[in-house]
């Protein structure tokens, strides 16, 4: 039978109305993730868009967009990062680092290095500087300190005056003369001791040495006195002619001028060894030695010259 289509059929079958017709679904079937068992499948319903706005290809720039798109940006980053997901990360979405940054040139450094060592040196210099005018101003103070010297006594105690000969055969007369010299030695310095010696101390009778001794080296502290005592020995000293002018009386009573000389060295250190002070007294005193006087023969102080 024919039916007639009424005028409300033939306005809803209308072409020229799209928005009125119904969308059509089609089925595509997509391999799943677990496409190695070959039978699971998953249909997933294609809506078929009747105008190119609503298809998916084509791009928008919405909200839906923008979103898919930060996710692929962020996933990538994810991705890159790997393990170090905690990694913080700036406003824009990218990963932050640790630069370090270089300030200034090359040259900078090597002025600031020649800079140091410049003032080190100078720093030395001035030590240098110091050190020894502080030595020169000690040593100054204690240049005046000079040990004091005086001859005391002198005991004789045998003088013998007879003829004999010399190693070479040669008589002549000889002189044998046995004592003792008392020194006494005084030291001023208020901040140093001193160590003291002497040359050898002699008895000279017409230029030639009758008899010897010899001061045993010793330290003196500060501000104090000393008595030194030195054996004087001279055994059968051949006087060849200068013995002539001596002579004994029948008494075997024998008198012989006589010089005594030597020389006393003082040393003290002002500053251990850097600084020392050096002082040498030349003593010289006349005597007449007199085989009768047992008593040791006193010295005054204008008797002796010190100096």
């Amino acid at each position: 039978m024919m039916h007639t289509k009424s005028e409300s059929d033939i306005t809803s079958l209308d072409p020229s109305s799209p928005s009125r017709s119904p969308k059509r679904l089609y089925y595509v079937q997509s391999p799943s993730r677990d496409s190695h068992d070959g039978d699971k499948s998953s249909m997933q319903p294609t809506p078929n868009y009747n105008s190119p706005m609503e298809s998916p290809s084509h791009p928008s720039f919405g909200r839906h967009s923008r979103n898919s798109s930060a996710s692929r940006f962020s996933g990538i980053f994810r991705s890159s990062s790997g393990r170090k997901g905690s990694r913080k990360r700036n406003d824009k979405g990218w990963p932050e680092c640790n630069v370090i940054m270089e300030e200034g040139q090359y040259d900078d450094y090597d002025d600031k290095g020649f800079t140091r060592r410049f003032q080190a040196l100078l720093a030395l210099l001035s030590f240098v500087v110091l050190f020894t005018v502080f030595c020169l101003i000690i040593w100054g103070a204690g240049r005046p300190y000079k040990a004091e010297v005086s001859v005391k006594s002198l005991a004789v105690n045998n003088i013998y005056v007879g003829e004999g000969s010399d190693s070479t055969g040669v008589v002549t007369k000889m002189l044998t003369v046995n004592g003792s010299l008392r020194i006494s030695v005084y030291n001023p310095a208020t901040f140093f001791g001193i160590h003291v010696s002497s040359s050898p101390i002699s008895l000279v009778y017409s230029e030639i040495t009758v008899a010897t001794g010899q001061l045993k080296k010793y330290y003196q502290p500060r501000k104090s006195h000393r008595i030194a005592v030195v054996n004087i020995q001279g055994t059968k000293v051949p006087m060849y002619g200068a013995g002539s002018s001596l002579s004994t009386s029948t008494n075997n009573i024998v008198q012989v001028p006589l010089t005594l000389q030597f020389e006393i060295r003082s040393r003290g250190n002002v500053v251990g060894k850097l600084v020392r002070t050096n002082h040498r007294v030349q003593v010289s005193c006349p005597l007449v030695i007199d085989s009768t006087n047992t008593k040791p023969m006193k010295f005054k102080k204008d008797v002796c010259s010190y100096a």
